[in-house]
This record gives structure tokens, sequence and C-alpha cells, in this order.
């Protein structure tokens, strides 16, 4: 049913409830606009509620499982039985508190939250479908949050139970017996690490020449140390071809391998939520990728902003909900750009995996002398009294001694990349890293162990 031709206004319409659109909802809010957000499923988006923040209560829960099988060393006996359903139960009741917090901060604010779809009709017009109700919001200016969602594989369509996405992988009934993962990113490495400590035997297959393509390849090496350590097995130069009666067809270098896998998890990639905006009605046009092209102020038009993983970059929550805020200032009308001097990203992977700026082959292809130095967790003290010392903490600073990047493999160094992207961001020298007193015993310790090496005369490592 069509309700009427007749609009309701907003000075601010923001499309998707996700960590951009509702920091940018309240922002705008705050400052004083009339706000309307515009949400088709669940608010939090699919990072509170199938991404994020699940994903990370099933990889504690498969932490805490796996002590089982390494405390005895310490002289702690522990057996672990892995109740799913308990786990399931657990897992939607933090999102559940975490997306009715978000629910009471916009009611709070004043924002007006429709769940229905939005499509562009004019520049400055959307049609909301919710269910058979159709009604038109007119604005002033519009914040494009919409995501992505996963990118599907010929030959494996989605099942729900025998073939899933990394959203059904996070919702799984039991500990399936074997597990083939296609797709060895950061998606991929956790859900497949998690689902093995949990007691399934899997295997990752990923087409590129190693696993965690992305990232350096030092950082990806001691993840996959790790993976060998717990029993997953690692195709690379791997194709998946078709599964058939929970068993996955893989060609390696050109012959064909047969892989038991009673769930296939596809995570080959996510394509950004652009298809059925309708935007050509709104003057917008994309990018090869499907993405939004946008200014600095992340403006795509006069009356068109866009953030988050629509638009350039990686699909990163923390980078929408900085683009968020950038978008809510233009809108405001203070003048603002999205210029980070990095991003950081964090894989929860084992050990984690930090990253933020340049890589010395970064510098070095971007025509920028530099230097690095890597310091391991093995010299480290705090890592002895964890019993974890795989990986290190490597940093990168320019000729003249300012920090350009920072990156860290280990037990627990997600913890650690705010305060390096600090550094990057004030361009700290590692003199000055050098010269800050970190405590003792941490593994922050390793940030200024690498700076005293950078310098010349590392302490705990020889020169």
């Amino acid at each position: 049913m069509v309700v009427g031709e007749l609009a309701d206004r907003s000075d601010v319409l923001v499309i998707g409830g996700g960590p951009g659109g509702y920091a940018a909802a309240l922002r705008c809010a705050q400052g004083g606009s009339s706000v309307t957000l515009v949400e088709r499923d669940r608010i939090g988006g699919t990072c509170l509620n199938v991404g994020c923040i699940p994903s990370k209560v099933l990889i504690h829960a498969a932490d805490v499982a796996h002590l089982a099988a390494v405390s005895s060393k310490w002289g702690v006996n522990l057996t672990a039985d892995v109740d799913v359903s308990a786990l399931n139960a657990h897992s939607a009741d933090v999102v559940s508190q975490l997306t009715n917090g978000v629910s009471e901060l916009l009611e709070t604010a004043g924002v007006s939250v429709i769940h229905g779809e939005a499509r562009f009709s004019r520049p400055r017009r959307v049609a909301i479908t919710s269910g058979e109700l159709v009604s038109h919001h007119e604005f002033d200016n519009c914040i494009i949050a919409t995501g992505s969602r996963p990118v599907g594989l010929p030959g494996f369509e989605l099942t729900g139970t025998a073939v899933v996405d990394s959203t059904g992988a996070l919702a799984l009934e039991a500990v399936p017996s074997s597990m083939v993962v296609i797709g060895a990113g950061y998606i991929g490495v956790e859900l497949g690490t998690a689902w093995a400590k949990l007691g399934s035997s899997v295997t990752l297959v990923e087409a590129a020449p190693r696993i965690l393509p992305e990232l350096d390849k030092r950082l990806a090496a001691v993840v996959r140390r790790r993976l060998k350590e717990l029993g997953v097995s690692v195709l690379t130069n791997a194709r998946a071809q078709e599964t058939i009666d929970g068993f996955v067809t893989v060609e390696v270098d050109g012959s064909e391998h047969s892989i038991a896998g009673e769930v296939v998890v596809v995570a080959v990639g996510r394509r950004p939520n652009t298809d059925t905006l309708g935007l050509e009605a709104a003057g917008v046009s994309l990018d090869e990728q499907g993405r939004i092209p946008v200014a600095p102020d992340r403006r795509a038009t006069s009356a068109i902003l866009a953030i988050g993983d629509v638009t350039a970059g990686p699909a990163l929550a923390h980078k929408a909900t900085a683009e968020a805020e950038v978008a809510a200032k233009t809108i405001l009308g203070q003048r603002s750009a999205f210029d980070p001097a990095a991003i950081p990203a964090v894989v929860f992977s084992d050990p984690e995996v930090a990253t933020i700026g340049m890589t010395l082959d970064d510098a070095t292809a971007a025509g920028i002398e530099a230097n690095d130095f890597r310091f391991p967790f093995a010299a480290g003290s705090r890592s002895r009294t964890l019993d974890d010392t795989l990986g290190f903490v490597q940093l990168v600073a320019d000729g003249s001694g300012t920090l350009i990047g920072a990156h860290a493999a280990g037990a627990g160094v997600s913890e650690l990349a705010s305060g390096l992207a600090l550094a990057i961001e004030m361009a700290a020298t590692v003199e000055d890293i050098a010269a800050t007193i970190h405590p003792h015993p941490t593994m922050s310790e390793a940030i200024a162990e690498s700076a005293h090496g950078l310098l010349g005369h590392p302490l705990h490592v020889h020169r």
C-alpha cells in the first residue's frame, strides 16, 4: 500500500544504522539538526548484530575452551565442555545489550528511527518501504551509511547449514566435525581459528600465495605458525571448485583434492550495499567497485554524503565512525576533512595482529627513506609470564626519525593499536617513544624496546 505523496521532512536523513550511521545521526542531533535514521534490519548494523561483536564473543569463548589443551604445563588441569547453544544465547545477550543501548541513545537524542528500506526518487527525496507500506521523506542533507555484505561464490550456494557465509558461521548450532573455510583473509582466519579451538577439524583455502594477503608477510607468517600448532590445515594458491556430500573439491597447483567439510564457510570478501538505493535519481555515480566517490568532507553531491563501507578505504567499523564525525561537522557548517595519518587495523587471530601506517616496503615504494626495528616478544618478560612468546613489535620511522608505521603480532596486541596510532597522528619521534616510560612487565614494553633498537642501542636484544 502506498501512503500518499505527501512527504515528511528532516534536516538530515541517515540511511543505515550501523556504527557509522548511528554515530552520524547522534552527532547531527547533538548539533541541533532534526534527524531521521532509516534502517532496514536491526539498529547496530552488521558489526553489532552479526559481525564484530558476536565474532569476538565466539573468539573469546574459543580461547577459554582452548585453555584446557595448554594449561597443564602451568600446573592447572582443566577440562572443557562446549555448549554451543549456551554460547549462542550468551552472544545474543551481549548483542542485545549493546544494540538496546544504541537505541536508547538515539531516542534520548531525539533521532526519529524508521525501519524500512530507502530508495532515492529525487536528489533530496527518498521512498521508504516498510513491509507493504511506502512513505516518502525529504531532507536537506542525507548521509549514506548502508555498509556491505558478504560476496557469494559460484558452486557454493548458501544453505544456512552446510554452506554458510560469515554470518552463518556465527550461528552454528553445534561444533562441526570438519570445516572448510574458503578465504583466508582476516574474517576467514578469525572464524577458522575459533572453530578449530572449539574442536572442529579446520582447513583454510586461500587463492593467494599466503594467508592474510592484505597484511605484511611477516605478520602473516606469525599467524601461520600458530595455525600449524593448532592443527589447522592451510592450502594456498588453491581454488575451491564445489561441495558435494560433505566434501569440498579444491584445485591446488593444477591438481584436485577432496577435503572433508561438514560445514563450508564462504569468506571471500564483501561488497558495498549501494545497488538498491536508486542513486542515479540522486545524481550519485559509483566507481568500478560499486562504491561512492566522495570529497574529503564526505560529500558526494551538494546534498548527499557517504561514509563507511560504501566508500573507498578499509571496511572497518572505526573508520566509519571517524568518517561520521567528519560528515556531521560538514553538515553543521564546520570545516572538516577525513585525512587520518593512519587507520589502525586489527585481526583477532591467534596471535592477534595490529597494523598501523606504513610498512618498510610501503615507505620504500613511496620513495621515503625509512628504517625499521623489530623487537621479538620472545625477548620480553610479560610474554614469558603469559607463556606466549610468539610475535613481535615493529616500528618504522622516516629519515628524520618520525614514526610513520607500527606493526605487531602477539598476545593482546589489539590493545596496543590506539596508542601507536596516536603516536603516528601526533608525529612522535623515535626519541619521544624511547623516552616515554612504559610499565613493566607489559606487552607495551616492546614498543619502547623497538624505539631503542631504531636509535641503535637496543637493551634486551643484541644490536
